[in-house]
């Protein structure tokens, strides 16, 4: 699946225009405020906080494509196939 990769510049901006600090803006990404100052003055955003970025600011089909692709992890870890459909149980 392929993500937005957001950039400082960016990001800084989608923050101001959602009216919070760092500290507040930040939080919501399981990110300290020093962590988000550094990603905003350009240091690389970890893949984690960039998935939870495109959730929060990408559109409905990237944030259902993103639980899709998550779910269809969780599916395989537990022994499922994609979609698949439960065994039935034949009583004679």
């Amino acid at each position: 699946m392929k993500l937005k990769r957001f950039v400082g510049d960016e990001v800084r901006e989608l923050r101001r225009k959602c009216g919070m600090n760092q500290a507040e803006f930040w939080t919501r990404f399981m990110t300290t405020q020093s962590g988000g100052s550094r990603y905003e003055s350009g240091r690389d955003i970890p893949e984690p906080v960039q998935v939870l970025l495109n959730i929060a600011f990408g559109s409905e089909g990237k944030v259902a494509g993103i639980v899709e692709h998550l779910r269809e992890l969780g599916a395989r870890k537990k022994g499922q196939t994609r979609r698949s459909e439960p065994k039935r149980v034949v009583e004679h």
